[in-house]
This record gives structure tokens, C-alpha cells and sequence, in this order.
């Protein structure tokens, strides 16, 4: 069981990888969420593939500078809250038909929203 759930993880992060890297590119993809996803994925299952996540040159100051508490950026922050609404906004309308979770769904993107919101805005100088 712990091999299957190192490799979910594993694919997990290597998709988030992915999915952030191309959030570079296209702007409605949250960039440093993504990565982030893509850390907490494996720091829990390959030290390999985190330490060549935070080391890389290209989106590694992405994850460092949420690590030493510099923040992310607000691009980051407008893009993943805006994510968050449009997937939950979706999912509550047209999708659900329970009304109990719809209001699960609410507080689960406030709670989600809230969390990025009081995160630390990286300066653009930094």
C-alpha cells in the first residue's frame, strides 16, 4: 500500500509540475499553487524530485519564496482565488443538485480563498 500511495504522489506532483510549468506560459493556470502542490507531493514521497523542484532555476523561487516567507506573488494569488470561483461557481450552479453541498462547497472555496488571501504578497522587487 505504501509503494501504490508513493507513486500517487509521485504522479500527482509530476502532473502539478506540469500543469504550474504551463501556468507560466497560460494565464489562467495559478503557477505557484500548482508548484506548491507539486512540493507537498513530493517531500512526501522522492527527496530526489523535491530538492530538484526548489533547486530549479526556472519556477524554484517560486516554492522559496513561500518557504522563507517572502510570500507569493499577487498574480498567483488574483489567479488562484479567481480558479477556485470559477470551478466552485460552476460545480454550485449547474452541477450540484443538494443543497447541503452547495454550502459545503461555499465553505470549502471560502476557506480555500481565505488561506491565499492572508498569505504574504511578494513584492515585485523581491
Amino acid at each position: 500500500m505504501q509503494r501504490i500511495k508513493k507513486m500517487l504522489l509521485i504522479l500527482s506532483g509530476l502532473i502539478s509540475v506540469g500543469l504550474g510549468i504551463l501556468g507560466i506560459i497560460l494565464p489562467l493556470l495559478p503557477t505557484t499553487p500548482l508548484l506548491l502542490l507539486a512540493a507537498a507531493c513530493f517531500v512526501r514521497s522522492s527527496d530526489s524530485l523535491y530538492n530538484w523542484l526548489i533547486t530549479n532555476k526556472y519556477f524554484g523561487s517560486y516554492i522559496r519564496n513561500y518557504r522563507e516567507g517572502k510570500g507569493i506573488p499577487l498574480k498567483a494569488k488574483i489567479m488562484g482565488v479567481s480558479m477556485i470561483w470559477l470551478a466552485m461557481g460552476y460545480t454550485i450552479f449547474f452541477v450540484v443538485p443538494l443543497v447541503t453541498v452547495k454550502i459545503l462547497l461555499f465553505g470549502i472555496g471560502a476557506y480555500f480563498t481565505r488561506f491565499i488571501l492572508k498569505q504574504k504578497t511578494l513584492s515585485p522587487n523581491s
